[in-house]
């Protein structure tokens, strides 16, 4: 398979965040004034009593986030606190789908890298990537001035946060990520990829998209939001317009304006093919879908499928995928899906993301079987499974299920996890790339 990857990639410093480092920080702003913005949630970082708050709030729901920084000071002061202690690895939805989808099988993959340093090059995938663009990377790239670095804080269940009028116990694990990222944000495609896609597009098989929810409203040229994507879209209808075949995943990532999640839902609904998500995104677009967040976010499973059909309805979007952390569904008109094939790549895609989260890497496709023996099936999302299946006299197919659902075709699959993951960071895009991958295998088949 050959696939193109657009718009974002990026490098992560990962750093384990426990209890008593977040109070030593919260002693050196105003405690009152991180409180307060807890319960206001400014959804930006202008100051390190915002980037506070947002690691507070995340840590005390279980949930994840990725606020942007907009001050060049805060992102200084993290980088001299964390940087050095960090681990760095790929980042950005794009970068992980592009590594995924190299590790796991396919023939040739193309991402958007805006501005290539060898830092940043040496944390993709040696198999089947190729970046246009790259032979003219900067040796001496600095990390200030050349590469978007972004700060994922992740953090473990069971951690205690003790300050003043602050505690409470973390009931999940989950990240919360700090991002100062001046050209992804603004959807910058570099001129030798956009060459190289033009060229290209019609041998390809796939276009694997995200990167859209690190838009801002208005830029400081004076530019909006709807012009980058004004921008995109004219360049997707050109490359459709030269390949009919290009089957379009949009993943679709956490917006902090529900506004512009809404806006790019429905505009890029009528070109991609599937839109992927997590019950956090889902939740953001309940203006639409008038489905309570507060039953999707507990992740129960009719909540989600009401709330993703009538999505569906709202647009001419053909399926989503949700991906939490117990399952994964898939709802779709009716007539549009191969529920085998479907189920397939869904049990491809939660075996790669359970094994990536207990082991922290991608293993050769032939041990896959093996290594995932090691994992546990969710609990709740079994429960979730057999109360869809009740319900709906739906059909099992191995671990997962697939049934008829007020006329739409409905696929679910537990996912596997781990007692003590490396990592909770990608696992939503791995799930994606890997299901991408396999559908289109299947596909050809």
């Amino acid at each position: 398979m050959k696939i193109l990857c657009a718009y974002n990639a990026n490098i992560d410093a990962l750093y384990s965040i426990t209890g008593p480092e977040i109070a030593a920080m919260i002693t050196c702003e105003d405690a009152s004034e991180v409180m307060e913005k807890i319960n206001t949630s400014p959804g930006v970082i202008n100051s390190m009593s915002d980037f506070l708050a947002g690691l507070l709030l995340c840590m005390k729901e279980g949930t994840g986030a990725e606020w942007l920084i907009h001050e060049p000071e805060v992102f200084k002061s993290l980088k001299d606190q964390f940087l050095y202690r960090s681990k760095l690895r790929m980042g950005g939805n794009m970068g992980i789908m592009a590594n995924v989808l190299s590790e796991m099988g396919a023939e040739l993959v193309i991402p958007n890298v805006v501005k290539p340093t060898e830092r940043q090059l040496s944390f993709f995938s040696k198999k089947a990537i190729h970046i246009p663009g790259s032979d003219s990377c900067s040796k001496e790239a600095s990390c200030e001035s050349d590469e978007p670095i972004h700060f994922v804080f992740d953090f473990k269940k069971g951690e205690h946060v003790e300050c003043g009028d602050i505690g409470f116990t973390v009931p999940r694990e989950n990240r919360f990520i700090a991002t100062y990222d001046i050209m992804n944000i603004s959807l910058f495609v570099n001129p030798s990829f956009e060459e190289y896609a033009i060229r290209h597009v019609a041998e390809m098989d796939g276009l694997l998209l995200s990167g859209f929810h690190m838009m801002i409203e208005t830029y400081p040229d004076g530019s909006t939001f709807m012009d980058k994507l004004d921008k995109v879209l004219e360049q997707l209808e050109k490359w459709c317009s030269i390949n009919n075949d290009l089957s379009i995943h949009l993943e679709f990532g956490h917006f902090t304006n529900k506004n512009m999640a809404l806006h790019v839902f429905s505009s890029l609904s009528s070109i991609v093919g599937s839109i992927g998500m997590n019950e956090d995104e889902l939740a953001m677009l309940t203006s639409m879908h008038e489905v309570n967040a507060a039953k999707i976010l507990q992740m129960d499973v009719f909540s989600i499928i009401k709330a993703a059909k009538r999505s569906l309805l709202f647009t001419d979007l053909r399926k989503m995928i949700v991906h939490t952390r117990e399952y994964v569904l898939s709802i779709s008109r009716q007539a549009e899906l191969d529920v085998e094939s479907q189920i397939k790549a869904m049990n491809f895609g939660v075996t790669c993301a359970g094994i990536f989260a207990s082991t922290g890497q991608l293993h050769d496709r032939n041990k896959l079987d093996l290594i995932s023996s090691n994992l546990k099936e969710s609990e709740f999302g079994r429960a979730q499974t057999e109360r869809f299946i009740d319900a709906t006299s739906a059909v099992r197919f191995g671990r997962g299920a697939a049934g008829i659902y007020d006329g739409y075709q409905v696929c679910i699959m537990p996912t596997l996890l781990s007692d003590n993951p490396i990592s909770t960071v990608g696992l939503g895009d791995t799930v994606t790339a890997s299901m991408f991958l396999r559908e289109l295998e299947l596909r050809q088949k």
